[in-house]
């Protein structure tokens, strides 16, 4: 069974994204660095996830390959930023009662897929 399947499929995935959305829009570090209308990045994100857990590949086909690097290299991702994302991104996954080991492959993801991203301030590994 996938972690996709695990979870509860595409409410789990897209319920994170909510809830992670939440602790951003608040954030003064991280808020201007995402555009003025958050919809569109949620659902990259929340159909991402689906994909990259086991779900329908429903992001690839309207977006080609994920390229995540790529796509965030306009942004400045520095340490501080990486690690209030994950802060949010945290506290979105402990906001619902996941099996261990389910949450340690998230939390697990979440910090390299970070810490990957990071363009400023020194490489990330």
């Amino acid at each position: 069974m996938s972690l996709y399947e695990r979870v509860g499929g595409d409410v789990y995935f897209f319920g994170l994204v909510e809830r992670l959305y939440e602790g951003v829009e608040g954030d003064p570090l991280l808020r201007p660095i995402y555009p003025e209308d958050l919809e569109q990045g949620k659902a990259n994100l929340a159909e991402f996830l689906i994909q990259n857990w086991g779900g329908p590949q429903n992001y690839s086909a309207r977006r080609g390959h994920p390229r995540l690097r790529m796509r965030h290299l306009p942004f400045p991702i520095g340490r501080a930023e990486r690690d209030a994302w994950m802060g949010h991104m945290r506290a979105a996954i402990d906001s619902v009662d996941l099996a261990p080991p389910v949450r340690a492959a998230l939390l697990e993801y979440f910090e390299n897929a970070a810490t990957a991203m990071m363009n400023r301030g020194g490489a990330p590994f």
